[in-house]
């Protein structure tokens, strides 16, 4: 493979250290075609004005953030518009002391589209919605663009979309900072499109500053940040966009709230959001939310404690075949197999040698080696997981570089990693399997 020693470097020193990458992941990708796939499909149907809402469960290392990192760059290739963000103690879906909000400006600050996929990219969207309607009219009307018929008829569409997202939810005033945030940039005034960039982003303390600044009084709070995520998403289709999808992990810091009050506000907002996408009362929408099979099933303190979720969530009696589970609300992750290890060890050997720049040595043989030798420790089929395999053999990767004289079969055959597989192991597991 043929890849830029920047993204080798990232790709390494991100899966040593435990973290997926947020470039370079079409390069170390195995399996998840179905997850993928069901994912994708849900992505259509946003993109034909619907709205999905899944549960990504996976218990720790098992990929859930690696599948959110992939789904989120197909996304980006696909024209959506996709907002990332991890909660923590500061960051909830609910919260009294600006939580909520918390979350809100994280998914805003990490907006991201194809041209600007590192993120921060709103004042990006809302450029280029302005440009693009400047370019049609020009194109449509045969009009010079600095003309006063010119500029009314730019104003005409501006404000067909201003008029379509004023009849949602705090639609109005949403309306009235796009009309002054095209006043701004026809006028060139830097000021006022910083002022306008501030409160989509939230950043104003309360009503009275936005009132002075703006002539807005009403800000975004913990209680209504979602409505303006629904309002984005019918904002970004009419700017030329397929939809808007809201990656959210670590659902497990709502499970870790100690109060069972502020959890149970928490799953409430989230069954808002899972309501409003299967109701249809959001367009262009997609929510994912990550987190672990306990954060998720535990009828004490998870999403199941909530009752209303539980009910709509667990499988009925007819829903238990990996087919069907991709079809549920809950997307279970299954373990990567042997042979899709395998193949992860052998791109990770060719990356590996790429970014020091030496003549790969580890054979896919090698390879078949090491994963027998780390699904022989006892417990391995059932919990050893990705990250485990991934930080292992990049580890493995690193001493052969350092000591030319070992091999694979040498250093898994030591003591300090006890290789265990009864003999001919690897050759049965894998006979079927070719590279």
């Amino acid at each position: 493979m043929e890849i830029p020693r920047r993204i080798s470097s990232t790709i390494i020193n991100a899966l040593s250290g435990g973290v997926v990458p947020r470039i370079g992941l079409s390069y170390v990708t195995v399996g998840r075609e179905a997850e993928i796939g069901a994912l994708l499909h849900d992505a259509e149907l946003v993109a034909e004005g619907g709205a999905s809402f899944r549960f990504i469960c996976g218990k720790y290392g098992a990929g859930k953030s690696f599948l959110l990192q992939a789904i989120r760059n197909k996304l980006l290739s696909e024209n959506f518009v996709v907002a990332d963000a991890d909660l923590s103690p500061e960051r909830r879906i609910h919260g009294t002391n600006g939580q909520g909000l918390a979350t809100y400006k994280e998914l805003i600050g990490n907006l991201a589209t194809k041209t600007r996929p590192e993120g921060g990219a709103l004042s990006l969207v809302l450029d280029r919605w302005i440009d693009s309607l400047c370019s049609e009219t020009a194109a449509n009307t045969g009009l010079q663009p600095d003309s006063t018929e010119f500029a009314e008829t730019v104003k005409k569409r501006i404000f067909e979309v201003v008029n379509a997202v004023s009849e949602l939810v705090h639609g109005f005033d949403f309306a009235r900072l796009l009309s002054a945030y095209y006043n701004a940039y026809i006028n060139e005034d830097a000021e006022l499109k910083g002022k306008v960039l501030k409160w989509f982003r939230g950043e104003y303390s309360g009503k009275t500053e936005a009132k002075n600044e703006l002539g807005i009084n009403i800000v975004i709070t913990d209680n209504d940040w979602y409505d303006y995520i629904k309002l984005f998403a019918f904002f970004f289709k009419q700017a030329g966009y397929a939809g808007f999808i809201v990656l959210i992990d670590e659902l497990v810091n709502i499970y870790k709230i100690p109060n069972a009050v502020t959890r149970q506000y928490n799953y409430e907002k989230i069954l808002t959001m899972f309501n409003d996408t299967l109701q249809g009362r959001a367009k262009y929408l997609g929510i994912l939310l990550c987190g672990t099979p306990q954060c998720i099933e535990d009828t004490r303190r998870g999403v199941y404690s909530y009752e209303a979720l539980r009910s709509r969530l667990t499988t009925g009696k007819f829903g238990g075949d990996e087919g069907s589970m991709l079809l549920s609300p809950v997307i279970k992750l299954r373990p990567l197999t042997k042979e899709e290890l395998v193949v992860l060890c052998i791109k990770l050997t060719e990356i590996h040698a790429s970014l020091f720049k030496y003549a790969p040595q580890v054979t896919r043989e090698d390879c078949v080696d090491f994963i027998s030798a780390e699904f022989s420790r006892v417990g391995a089929e059932s919990n050893i997981t990705p990250r485990e395999v991934i930080r292992d053999f990049i580890e493995l990767l690193n001493r052969l570089m350092s000591s030319p004289g070992e091999t694979v079969r040498s250093v898994i055959s030591s003591s300090g990693f006890s290789f265990a597989a009864p003999e001919g192991e690897s050759e049965d597991v894998f006979a079927e399997f070719t590279v």
